[in-house]
């Protein structure tokens, strides 16, 4: 039975899901794509590559979140990432449509003060220590 919060939930992520819904058919060719947790998860070859050069991570990222879209460079990737993605997945459902303008402003003022604009990001930092309390899973 699905309930009216976990409705309310999707609905208020939805700006953000519909971001990782447009990157998904951009990166669509050789894609594979499943539902993990209520989560859609994919990766191909053209997200992999998205992945690596589309970042301002020095080395790429090996997966990201957009809502309930986490995007990776494989299946590895995805398996890898799933606790601290998932991190961001409920970041998003507490943000909303405001996730991904408050996550730049993370990194901004990270950067102001001298600090990491990705490593010291608070969502970054939260998701780091969610991971590390979450067991991984298939």
């Amino acid at each position: 039975m699905i309930r009216v919060s976990s409705i309310a939930r999707y609905l208020w992520a939805s700006p953000t899901t519909t971001l990782g819904l447009i990157a998904l058919i951009a990166g669509s060719q050789g894609v594979r794509v499943r539902i993990v947790e209520g989560v859609l998860e994919a990766h191909g070859p053209a997200l992999a590559w998205m992945l690596r050069r589309l970042t301002l991570l020095p080395n790429g990222a090996a997966a990201i979140t957009l809502g309930h879209v986490v995007l990776g460079r494989d299946q590895l990737s995805l398996d890898a990432t799933r606790a601290h993605e998932r991190v961001h997945v409920r970041q998003c459902e507490v943000w909303g449509p405001l996730f991904v303008p408050a996550y730049l402003v993370g990194s901004v003022v990270a950067g102001l003060r001298g600090r990491r604009f990705y490593e010291d990001n608070p969502f970054e930092t939260e998701a780091r220590a969610g991971a590390r309390r979450r067991p991984l899973s298939g």
